[in-house]
């Protein structure tokens, strides 16, 4: 029962960047899957570098 809920409590903490990245208005199409897929892959490195970094092209507003 215990390793059970280590794995419920493990599983919560790793969807967290996920489900973050996801609802963001930060980034969207291309870029927010590349991010997601970074996120499944790399983890909590790459939402910190999200969180950092994100969006990589800046985008300009014309006047």
């Amino acid at each position: 029962m215990f390793s059970f809920l280590c794995a419920v409590v493990f599983f919560f903490f790793w969807i967290i960047p996920i489900v973050a990245i996801a609802v963001s208005d930060r980034t969207n199409g291309g870029e927010k899957l590349a991010w997601l897929l970074a996120v499944i892959f790399v983890s909590w490195f790459a939402w910190i570098f999200y969180l950092l970094l994100a969006p990589l092209k800046s985008t300009r507003y014309s006047v």
